[in-house]
């Protein structure tokens, strides 16, 4: 008589064996559509990987800041007393 193990394993390569075998279902050629709704459509990498066309922003780099102004001598634009 066999044991449960063994109904087990028979059973589950018998299931395997069955998905292996019985595909997806499509039938007929392959084809790419061109329609225009399905140029709307993501492709198999963008679907895969959303972040994958999203440009990538660049970064602000702040503007060195500016000489200071050069200030006027006190002895040079008013007399001293």
């Amino acid at each position: 008589m066999l044991r449960a193990s063994q109904i087990l394993v028979r059973t589950l390569a018998l299931a395997a064996s069955a998905a292996a075998f019985a595909g997806c279902g499509q039938r007929g050629p392959l084809y790419l559509p061109s329609d225009p709704a399905a140029s709307q459509r993501a492709t198999l990498p963008q679907t895969l990987d959303p972040m994958r066309d999203t440009p990538v922003p660049t970064p602000i780099v702040p503007a060195p800041p500016a000489p200071p102004a050069p200030s006027p001598s006190r002895s040079a634009s008013s007399p001293t007393p």
